[in-house]
């Protein structure tokens, strides 16, 4: 079985509160050196036969993230990431 990651981000305009509180977190922990987190998902999708990264594509565009404030990336598991 072929896998494809889809990886979806907030756009960097696009506030982040769960990073901000990560953030925040760090200097509790003695990490004073980390000026800013962002969290994402990670999306795993496996494809029966040959990997179809255009299919990927247009499920990540259409239902795993929403165009208007965030952007995903798609690659192969395994491979370097292929920007959408």
């Amino acid at each position: 079985m072929a896998r494809v990651v889809v990886d979806v981000m907030l756009k960097p305009e696009i506030l982040d509160p769960q990073g901000q509180a990560v953030a925040n977190a760090l200097p509790r922990l003695g990490v004073n050196d980390v000026s800013s987190v962002r969290i994402g998902r990670r999306i795993e999708i496996e494809f029966a036969g040959e990997p179809d990264l255009d299919r990927a594509r247009e499920i990540a565009d259409k239902l795993l993230a929403n165009p208007v404030i965030e952007d995903f990336t798609i690659h192969l598991d395994g491979a370097t990431a292929e920007v959408a």
